[in-house]
C-alpha cells in the first residue's frame, strides 16, 4: 500500500473514534467504516486488508505519529481517543493530509474544489531547510527584503519553520553577528539556498516559547504580555469564535448584543493590523494605552481619504 493510504487510513480512524466521542467504537465498527471510506474514496478494497493486527499496530502508529493516545476500555470492549493528550500542531498536518486526498477524489473535475489564486512561494525550500536544521548544517543563501529591493547573501545557522497566513518563515541566526539573535526570513524572499557540508553547534532555543506572546512573526520573548479586551459585532463574533486570534483567547460576553474577549499577549505590528481588518465591527476596551494607540492609527488611516 502506497504511504500516503497508510497515512489516510490513520487518520480515518483518528477522525472516526474523535466523531464517536465519548462512546468510542468496537474493532468491527471501525473495520466496518474504513470500508465505506474506501469504497466512497474509490480506494482498492484489496489494499485495506485490516485485522485486528493490523489495527493494533495503527493504534501504535497514531500514537507515535499524531501523538494520540487511543485507549481500550475492556467493560465496553470499545477504544475511545484520550482527549487529554493531543497534538494539535500534528492534527493539522493530517489535515493537509485529507485535503490532498479531497483533491484527489475531485481530479479533473472542474468547479469543485477552488483554491486561493494568490500562491505563497519558496514552499519547495521546505525540505532542504528542515534537513539543515535536523542535522544542524549551516545554510548559505540570497535574501530581499521588501523594502530594499536588492539580495544580500546570508550565511545562517537555521533554528525553526514557521507558518504565518499561509507564508513560511526561517526562524535562524546569522552566522556573522556578534550577538545571538534569532531573526525570521521570509521563504519567499529566499533565493541561491545551499546546504554546507559543515555543521554547528545550536544554542538552546525554544521557538515555541519566543513566539508565545506573539500573534505573527514578531517574536516578544523578553516583553510582557497585556490582558487586551476587544468587544466585536455579534456577526463578527462568529468568526473570531471559530478562528481564535491567540490560544490565550477567553471569551468574556457572547450574548445577541455583542461578542467580548480577553487575549493575554504583545499586541505587536501583525496584531494591530489583524484588528484594524475588521473594520467597524470591533472596539478596543481595554487597557486604555493600547486603545489609544489603535485610535491614533486610525486617525492616520484616515488622512489618506482627505
Amino acid at each position: 500500500m502506497a504511504k500516503i493510504e497508510q497515512m489516510l487510513r490513520l487518520k480515518y480512524i483518528e477522525d472516526f473514534l474523535r466523531s464517536r466521542k465519548s462512546r468510542g467504537a468496537s474493532f468491527e465498527e471501525i473495520e466496518d467504516y474504513l470500508t465505506r471510506k474506501y469504497q466512497e474514496g474509490d480506494l482498492k478494497l484489496d489494499d485495506l486488508k485490516f485485522t485486528k493486527r493490523t489495527f493494533l499496530r495503527d493504534k501504535n502508529a497514531i500514537k507515535g505519529v499524531l501523538k494520540i493516545d487511543i485507549v481500550y476500555r475492556r467493560s465496553t470492549n470499545t477504544y475511545a481517543i484520550d482527549e487529554e493528550n493531543n497534538d494539535e500542531f500534528q492534527e493539522d498536518v493530517f489535515d493537509h493530509l485529507l485535503l490532498v486526498e479531497a483533491y484527489r477524489a475531485v481530479k479533473g473535475k472542474k468547479n469543485i474544489m477552488l483554491f486561493e489564486q494568490r500562491k505563497s512561494r519558496g514552499l519547495h525550500w521546505l525540505s532542504g531547510l528542515v534537513h539543515a536544521i535536523t542535522h544542524q548544517k549551516l545554510i548559505t543563501l540570497n535574501y530581499t527584503k521588501f523594502w530594499e529591493g536588492v539580495s544580500h547573501k546570508k550565511v545562517l545557522e537555521p533554528y525553526a519553520v514557521k507558518e504565518f497566513k499561509n507564508r513560511w518563515y526561517l526562524l535562524a541566526h546569522e552566522k556573522n553577528d556578534d550577538k545571538y539573535f534569532i531573526k525570521t526570513f521570509g521563504l519567499d524572499r529566499i533565493s541561491d539556498l545551499e546546504i554546507a557540508p559543515s555543521t554547528f553547534k545550536p544554542k538552546k532555543y525554544d521557538a515555541e516559547k519566543d513566539f508565545e506572546n506573539s500573534f505573527g512573526i514578531i517574536s516578544t520573548l523578553d516583553e510582557v504580555p497585556q490582558e487586551i479586551i476587544i468587544s466585536f459585532d455579534v456577526d463578527q463574533g462568529n468568526y473570531v469564535k471559530t478562528l481564535p486570534f491567540h490560544p490565550s483567547q477567553e471569551i468574556l460576553i457572547d450574548d445577541d448584543q455583542e461578542f467580548r474577549i480577553k487575549l493575554t499577549l504583545v499586541p505587536t505590528y501583525d496584531f494591530e493590523r489583524e484588528i484594524l481588518s475588521k473594520g467597524s465591527s470591533f472596539k478596543i476596551i481595554s487597557p486604555e494605552s493600547f486603545k489609544n494607540h489603535m485610535k491614533a492609527e486610525i486617525e492616520d488611516m484616515l488622512k489618506n481619504f482627505n
